[in-house]
């Protein structure tokens, strides 16, 4: 059943709301058995809300049949705070902090009858691309357990490849929406820097993390966009543009786009199997209508990975100084002097890749290598943005495969060292570093497994993206 007739069942009663949620929950503890997608399952939340949305319906409330997402459940990364449930981000040093507040995009989903019915894993503070650095277990890929998910929503993209009528809140600052989306062959999209509220996301890079919804549909995806994207006074990035109708680009025919397939993506690097396929949802796309010509983009591909990881460490770095054991989360025994306090807190409670970041970004902050590091990424960043925009002139949008990789095994991913892991992200960090919307879409099964392709618009285009990926899932 699809999510607007799920919606119209439960609003004429045919669907009972409070029946309906037990269930799902009950799925929910089912599948984290097997999968381990939820870090907590916020049960007494998500009973509460159905329990109130029936209670409005019985009494012909019309306020509530004009509620977009009534009775749908949605699951949260567990870096976006939702009010009195725990949320980690992955990351003992946060254990046990409930906080006293929603963020934006929860009290909106909440005002729209979206039912919270758990925090989903992730890597710790979104450290990671295949979701295998959590302190709270590993997700499992839905189509083979023994590879990742992707990261670092590995959680939030596996749920919602396995869970019936749900949405995921996902989020990226570096591919860890598109990245697990494609991994786990759902919808994801990662919109343009600022187009969602920051406000209650627990912060990883500032200038770089979005939140965004993953679905199985593209459907699902628009719908959410709709309800969590607009303007917000307690983010000062959020962007004050008009709003838009994400629902009225599903379907709509694509004939006369342009598309530009980045050459530099495709080649040396790229699993086979990924890139056959990419190129069938390319060739949907030109059966549809659209136009697609090869373009050349070097200086995102070639320069991505060091200008991402130069910025991104350099910023978490930052962010992460205020997790000192005094306020909220872990602590330990109050003895010694403040050094020695915090460092044992620390030492204790952040993982071996957040303590990686920390220190790499800390040495790129350094007085006499700041302008040498940090502030050489942020120009590289606008050389980047440019070479963006130039193409944006030509194309209404860019397409490379998500991943060079089908998900890989858990045995596989211990082999590979740090550095091959970042390299993994290639497609993906440049697109987040230019604050670019960019959507997953699911074009083929290869040795059983998902393949991903990714379409990348201008800022604030994410209406084209909607239009594009319901052109490929239109054409199976």
């Amino acid at each position: 059943m699809d999510t607007l007739n799920f919606i119209e069942k439960i609003k004429s009663g045919e669907i009972d709301i409070v029946e309906h949620t037990e269930k799902i929950l009950e799925e929910c503890r089912q599948i984290n058995k097997e999968y381990g997608y939820l870090n907590t399952i916020s049960e007494n939340l998500a009973l509460g809300q159905a329990k109130e949305i029936k209670k409005q319906l019985k009494s012909k409330d019309k306020k509530i049949k004009n509620k977009k997402l009534l009775g749908i459940a949605v699951s949260v990364k567990d870096a976006i705070c939702v009010k009195d449930v725990e949320t980690t981000a992955g990351s003992k040093i946060l254990r046990g902090y409930k906080p006293l507040f929603d963020a934006f995009v929860i009290q909106r989903i909440k005002e729209e009858g979206g039912m919270i019915i758990g925090k989903t894993s992730q890597d710790e503070f979104g450290f990671g691309t295949f979701s295998i650095n959590s302190a709270f277990g590993i997700p499992k890929n839905p189509f083979d357990r023994e590879r990742s998910c992707g990261g670092s929503s590995g959680g939030a993209a596996g749920l919602s490849q396995k869970l019936k009528n749900h949405i995921a809140l996902g989020e990226s600052t570096g591919g860890s929406i598109a990245t697990p989306s494609s991994f786990c062959g759902v919808y994801g999209l990662c919109p343009t820097y600022g187009r969602v509220s920051r406000h209650g996301l627990i912060d990883f890079s500032n200038s770089m993390d979005k939140i965004g919804p993953i679905g199985k549909t593209i459907e699902d995806v628009a719908l959410l966009m709709d309800i969590i994207a607009g303007h917000d006074k307690n983010d000062s990035t959020s962007l004050n543009a008009k709003s838009e109708d994400y629902e009225k680009y599903l379907k709509k025919p694509i004939k006369g786009m342009k598309i530009g397939i980045i050459k530099e993506a495709f080649g040396q690097g790229v699993e086979r199997e990924v890139e056959k396929n990419v190129y069938n949802g390319i060739e949907e796309l030109e059966e549809e209508g659209a136009k697609a010509e090869e373009i050349s983009l070097e200086l995102p591909i070639k320069y991505g990975i060091p200008t991402y990881y130069m910025i991104a460490t350099s910023e978490a770095s930052t962010n992460l100084a205020k997790y000192c054991g005094m306020r909220y989360g872990a602590s330990e025994k109050l003895e010694g002097s403040f050094n020695e306090y915090f460092t044992k807190v620390r030492s204790n409670n952040f993982g071996e890749e957040a303590k990686r970041r920390i220190i790499l970004g800390t040495f790129a902050r350094m007085a006499g290598y700041r302008d040498a590091f940090y502030l050489k990424a942020a120009k590289v960043r606008t050389l980047m943005i440019n070479e963006y925009k130039k193409a944006f002139k030509k194309f209404d949008a860019l397409v490379s495969p998500t991943s060079p990789m089908l998900p890989p095994k858990f045995s596989e991913i211990e082999k590979l060292t740090p550095l091959q892991h970042y390299l993994a992200d290639v497609m993906t960090v440049s697109p987040n570093v230019a604050g670019l919307p960019h959507l997953n879409v699911p074009v083929g099964f290869e040795k059983n497994l998902p393949v991903g392709m990714l379409l990348i618009a201008d800022h604030l285009q994410e209406g084209k993206l909607i239009q594009l990926g319901s052109a490929v899932e239109k054409g199976k």
